[in-house]
């Protein structure tokens, strides 16, 4: 039989053990409480950043009507997630080609002539601002190609420069571009009007590509919308696993 000190000295250390192990079990587990809160926000955050999205494209579907067809003889290529289309026709039984690039809504102005004052007291919108590029190549020149700078607004078509562009070569770093059209013989600024109008780029063609990209606007962006809501919505997901697994 153990001696009573030994004794008691192997009740302490066996208490201190069991107290010891019991302080284990009972300590607060920091680390995976604060893991859980932080998923709970990120899981709330994602719903209500769902719930908006949602929302806004609700919203956008019920913006403009479709754009009307083109009654001009253009093929239009447009392609998802671009800000601009292109436009092209055979000229002269396919001797020559039109090729037009135009962008998004990309600036605005005053709605009104240069004598006019317009501001947003008196009710009137800005007039919007779409930048074209024309292109008119010949099939028997297709290396140089006459370029047309232009602005299109919703009811006319401005020209701003014009300059030829050689193709496939190494185009100059500062190219000349001519001046400015408006600096240009008031006969040759008919001549050129003349020129594109027989070409189908016109007024008409202006108000087409401002309702197009109306429409394309609105679609666009539905779809970057929709791109974003199938990333939160993996995100949330994710953050819901998380809280089934603490």
């Amino acid at each position: 039989m153990p001696p009573a000190g030994a004794m008691a000295r192997r009740l302490l250390h066996l208490r201190g053990a069991r107290a010891a192990g019991v302080s284990q079990l009972c300590a607060p587990r920091l680390l995976p409480s604060r893991t859980y809160i932080s998923d709970m926000r990120r899981s709330a955050f994602a719903d209500r950043l769902l719930r908006s999205i949602r929302s806004e494209i609700s919203s956008c579907r019920a913006g403009p009507a479709p754009a009307p067809p083109l009654s001009l003889p253009f093929a239009v290529d447009d392609r998802s997630g671009e800000q601009r289309i292109r436009l092209r026709r055979a000229f002269d039984d396919e001797e020559e080609e039109v090729r037009v690039d135009a962008t998004m809504v990309d600036g605005a102005t005053a709605p009104t002539r240069s004598w006019e004052v317009a501001g947003p007291e008196d009710g009137r919108q800005l007039r919007l601002h779409i930048s074209v590029h024309v292109e008119v190549t010949k099939a028997a020149r297709p290396d140089l190609a006459l370029t047309f700078e232009c602005s299109a607004w919703p009811d006319e078509l401005e020209v701003e420069r014009v300059y030829p562009v050689r193709r496939g070569g190494t185009a100059p770093a500062q190219q000349y571009m001519g001046r400015q059209f408006r600096e240009l013989d008031e006969e040759m600024q008919s001549a050129v009007h003349d020129y594109l109008e027989h070409r189908g780029v016109n007024d008409e063609l202006a108000a087409f590509l401002h309702s197009y990209m109306e429409n394309k606007e609105q679609t666009e962006l539905v779809r970057w919308l929709k791109n974003v809501e199938g990333y939160i919505k993996k995100q949330a997901i994710s953050a819901r696993h998380l809280l089934r697994q603490d």
